[in-house]
């Protein structure tokens, strides 16, 4: 019997630590299938980030009557960004800090149309989610307590704007609140902006959206559905005269002008004036755009039959919009996220565990083989990784007034070379472990960092590239420039990223310790020169596949007041995957908690929440399709041919043109030399095992196959289609695919299926040689025989069940305290073999500082960090 080596030994492990590396693997994946057992939770099919033909336009009322407000997309919405933009407006005034006049807030609501304004539609104000800011630590926010909540001062006859002639009334001497009703009837009349159903860290309301001196501006607004907000309750199925339909909101934008009720401009202009947006006399200027949305729930027929795929992230808001038009076949196919490296280990375990989505073949990873017998490939989708980014401007003290003027707009682009890229991940910015260097002071062992730049806005190589940023303010710390948002976990998206990092000289040379030109230098415990590295063993990016938090410092975060220490894992926390980083760089939210709570029992870190308007600055590594979905801003990569270039479909499209390899075509970083070639596209292959499923199963497949290589390669937002953050698949990798699934559907080889392919457990029999079932044109180097002898024994863990699963999803509760807010559960995304694989590698302990055995803290911080996620079903495994 041979026994299949683990896919993704830990970075620069010697022999002496073997031993000790599979004790922690065995007991990360006990862990994380407990993790697993945790969740379950359904949503609606994934649609692509925009919509050009639901663009809705609406003009204002009053003064602000010039005023056109637009919507890029109002169909088809699920858990995603929504571009809002105006024109004809007035330039935003500021009395000191805080907003003053003519600036616009923007919020989610639900209900029928209230009937209050015939012209404009629209809901009504206590059904909005609005008023959850701060209610501490309000020193840099720049609301006044009742522009940004629910307070008003009731008045019979209101004469200035943020009065109200209903709400208030017990007390007129005191503000009131406008209560918030729910969709199930709940209201909450008082402590609105602290409450049991949204809160700073879940809301998706927009306080301040600033309008700049040629009177337009732009937002990117947060599209909740119930699974975010089941308050709202938006895209729950609602049965109406016999016919259900997903339940519609309405997006509401009040713009706040410069003139009080009686016409004529607010008197004082050294405070704010303008009160809360949900007053009854600021409600008469809101503007209302329906919006409708996909299905959260069941989006195929219950006790459909299930087959089972896996894999790749970079696959998933595909493989939503595909299942929807799958679903009239009678055929779930069940879609669990998991690591390109576990996903292979997996396979070649087991070939009964289904179809995995991979960018390599089997037996590609070092350490290991391929299974015997058959493998078949098809190329599925072309996408890659991006950097993106939320960052806004904020000019310093002195800057030219063409500058100032851009005050609060976003950056729309930025250009990054490999080596800045790997300053990011090895945390070589002075202030990436926070407080190591303290009034030009260094900490032991941290004189490499006294003279490095403090982050990657003040980084002179970084300004030569980006030369607006030499009259950009950034607050430098570890939630804005020091790192980048990263994944935890073994994936083929960090491999490649350390493959461009490696693929440059002036990148090796810096990971190696050679200075930048600037005398920047890397931090030691990611120095790939051994004697460099504190560890004594060099850090070895060119066979690495994850993010590692090597450095192991730790302090208490100064003029905190904490008793309790931080360490890189604190200052810079994972996120789940690709998606979640993609989320919370566009809520501005890099998770790090940062302030101390001395009054909490016991004392406690806590979560600030999202950056404050204006001075936003995070950045993250995730996939086009989530970042078009939430519509980041994504930087240009510099590729091999010394070019700056976009991810753009046919930036993709020129690097998948340059892959090479057998069985599969690989993109390689190095091999991108063409001019307009994207460094980090990516192709995503299904793999299946033909000779251990079953005839039913490999029809099946087949037929998801076909439509992958078919009307599943045309971009669309509607489901069935291609979403946005993907390219079409070039015609020979199409016609490959197409080949693939007709000899997949006619395969007669060796068998050793007994049922499978449904996602039962089962281990494959043996089978020996190998048999290729690809014909004619196209399938040469998409199917592959491994060598003979037994096949590796199953691996450990449970693969989901052939029965659907529907769950009706309510939000994770999120508490008012200021945890980081956690998504809505998913059974399929962490059910138990996701938990134990990443439960496994977290055991492997490169991600923890120090490397040091998987103690129950860290054990700990795995279950902490496996939050539950946006909630998806088996038929719908997307948001």
């Amino acid at each position: 019997m041979t026994v299949t080596p683990d896919p993704h030994p830990p970075t620069a492990h010697p022999p002496r630590r073997r031993r000790r590396f599979l004790v922690r693997l065995l007991a990360g994946a006990a862990i994380g299938a407990l993790v697993g057992l945790a969740v379950g939770q359904t949503a609606p099919p994934a649609t692509a980030a925009t919509a050009t033909g639901s663009a809705v336009t609406v003009a204002g009322r009053g003064e602000f009557k010039d005023m056109k407000f637009t919507v890029d997309q109002t169909t088809h919405l699920t858990s995603q960004a929504v571009t809002v933009s105006w024109t004809g407006g007035t330039a935003t005034t500021f009395a000191g800090t805080l907003f003053d006049t003519d600036y616009v807030q923007i919020m989610q609501c639900w209900g029928d149309d209230d009937g209050t304004v015939p012209a404009n539609p629209g809901p009504s104000r206590t059904q909005c989610q609005y008023g959850a800011s701060p209610t501490t630590d309000r020193g840099s926010w720049p609301g006044n307590d009742y522009d940004d909540t629910r307070k008003v001062f009731y008045s019979a006859d209101p004469t200035n704007y943020g009065q109200d002639n209903r709400y208030g009334a017990a007390n007129p001497n005191a503000p009131g609140e406008v209560p918030f009703k729910s969709v199930d009837g709940t209201v909450i009349t008082s402590g609105t902006q602290n409450n049991a159903l949204f809160n700073r860290n879940t809301t998706n309301e927009i306080d301040f959206a600033r309008t700049g001196a040629d009177g337009t501006g732009k937002e990117y607004f947060e599209i909740q559905t119930a699974n975010e907000a089941p308050h709202l309750g938006c895209g729950t199925p609602v049965t109406t005269n016999g016919v259900t339909k997903p339940r519609s909101c309405w997006l509401v934008i009040v713009p706040q002008g410069h003139l009080d009720l009686d016409g004529k401009p607010y008197a004082d202009q050294s405070q704010v004036n303008a009160g809360s947006p949900v007053s009854s006399t600021n409600w008469k200027n809101r503007v209302a755009i329906p919006l409708h949305f996909n299905t959260v729930g069941t989006n195929c027929a219950l006790g459909a039959k299930e087959r089972a795929t896996t894999g790749s992230e970079l696959v998933a808001d595909a493989m939503t919009s595909w299942q929807a038009a799958l679903c009239p076949t009678g055929t779930v196919y069940g879609y669990t996220e998991l690591g390109e490296p576990d996903t292979r280990f997996r396979l070649t375990a087991d070939g009964t565990s289904g179809l995995a989505f991979t960018t390599r073949a089997l037996g590609a990873d070092d350490g290991t083989t391929a299974p015997s017998g058959t493998t078949s490939y098809a190329p599925v989708a072309l996408s890659g990784a991006v950097i993106g980014f939320t960052i806004e401007r904020r000019a310093k003290s002195g800057a030219p007034e063409s500058v100032q003027k851009l005050d609060g707009t976003k950056v729309e682009s930025i250009d990054l070379t490999p080596r800045l890229v790997a300053k990011l991940l090895t945390e070589s910015y002075r202030n990436s472990p926070w407080g190591a260097v303290l009034s030009g002071t260094a900490a032991k062992g941290y004189g490499w960092a006294k003279s490095n730049p403090a982050g990657l806005a003040s980084d002179p190589e970084f300004i030569a590239l980006n030369p607006q940023f030499a009259y950009l303010s950034v607050a430098e710390t570890p939630s804005t420039d020091t790192d980048l948002i990263t994944a935890l976990g073994h994936s083929d998206t960090a491999r490649a990223l350390w493959q461009w990092i490696m693929s440059d000289k002036d990148a090796r040379q810096f990971l190696g310790g050679v200075s930048d030109d600037y005398g920047m230098r890397v931090n030691p415990y990611y120095s790939t020169n051994a004697d460099v590295n504190p560890t004594g063993i060099a850090f070895d990016p060119a066979h690495s596949d994850d993010f590692p938090k090597s450095d192991p410092w730790c302090t208490i975060p100064p003029g905190t007041g904490a008793t309790d220490k931080q360490c890189m894992g604190d200052f810079h926390p994972y996120v789940d995957d690709m998606h979640s980083g993609a989320l919370h760089t566009r809520r501005a939210d890099t998770l790090w908690k940062s302030t101390w709570d001395a009054l909490a029992n016991p004392p406690v870190f806590k979560s600030p929440g999202p950056q404050v308007v204006g001075s936003r600055f995070v950045i993250t590594v995730t996939d086009a399709a989530s970042a078009a979905r939430y519509g980041l801003q994504t930087a240009r990569l510099r590729n091999s041919a010394g070019r700056f270039v976009a991810p753009t479909a046919a930036s993709l499209t020129a690097a998948a043109n340059t892959a090479t390899g057998s069985p599969v075509a690989e993109i390689t970083p190095a091999s991108t030399t063409a001019r307009t070639a994207y460094p980090l596209a990516e192709l995503v292959y299904a793999a299946v095992r033909p000779g251990s499923l079953d005839a039913a199963a490999r029809k099946d497949y087949a037929a998801l196959l076909r439509y992958t290589a078919g009307s599943g390669q045309v971009s669309g937002a509607d489901p069935g289609l291609l979403p946005a953050g993907y390219a079409p698949l070039p015609t020979k990798f199409r016609t490959a695919a197409a080949h693939t699934a007709t000899a997949l559907l006619h395969y007669t080889g060796p068998s050793t299926a007994s049922g499978g392919g449904s996602g039962d457990t089962g281990t494959a029999g043996s089978s020996s040689g190998s048999e290729t079932i690809g014909t004619g044109e196209g399938s040469s180097g998409l199917v592959s025989g491994g060598p003979a002898g037994d096949t590796t024994p199953s691996a450990a863990g449970v693969v989901p069940s052939d029965s659907p699963s529907y769950d009706g999803g309510k939000a994770v509760e999120t508490t008012a305290a200021g945890t980081t807010p956690a998504d809505p559960a998913s059974p399929l995304r962490y059910a138990v073999p996701v938990g134990a694989a990443l439960g496994a590698v977290a055991g492997v302990g490169a991600p923890f500082a120090g490397g040091g055995r998987l103690s129950l803290g860290s054990a700990t911080e795995v279950l902490r960090r496996m939050r539950a996620r946006r909630g998806w079903s088996r038929s719908s495994p997307r948001p």
